[in-house]
């Protein structure tokens, strides 16, 4: 399972509390575009409406061969995932400063998958200590 799309900034700035792996109904010239690794998760989140998760703001770049017309870069995408998954996911975030935030796309069986996590913020004194620990490790070595 190698990463088409990762949001590695997402663990600088977020505390992960729990992760979990969702199904994204995509168009043929979107998987196409993925595959040669072209789009961003980067100021993407997701977004429950009506018992529904949506992928927001997520770019998937045109795919260059397409001969139809091509799709919207930044369109809302449709994760799939079992109801209790979704209502469990519901009860997480209605606590304060929780989101979830994309952290992965990548391919499982050729099908689409997005790895999501319900986070918390992390506070900038939370970064600096972590950040301060890490090079104290690396002065050691």
């Amino acid at each position: 399972m190698k990463d088409l799309v990762s949001n590695r900034k997402a663990f600088h700035d977020y505390e992960i509390l729990e992760t979990y792996e969702a199904g994204i109904a995509l168009l043929g010239s979107e998987i196409k575009s993925l595959r040669d690794h072209s789009g961003s998760l980067q100021d993407s989140y997701v977004d429950i409406k009506a018992d529904e998760l949506w992928l927001v703001n997520c770019y998937i770049a045109p795919y260059k061969f397409a001969t139809t017309t091509a799709h919207k870069d930044r369109r809302r995408r449709k994760l799939l995932m079992h109801k209790k998954e979704i209502l469990k996911i519901q009860r997480q975030t209605r606590e304060k400063g929780v989101a979830l935030i994309p952290i992965s796309i990548y391919l499982k069986k050729s099908r689409a998958k997005v790895k999501i996590a319900v986070d918390k913020d992390k506070k900038a004194y939370e970064k600096r200590k972590k950040h301060k620990k890490k090079t104290q490790k690396k002065k050691i070595q």
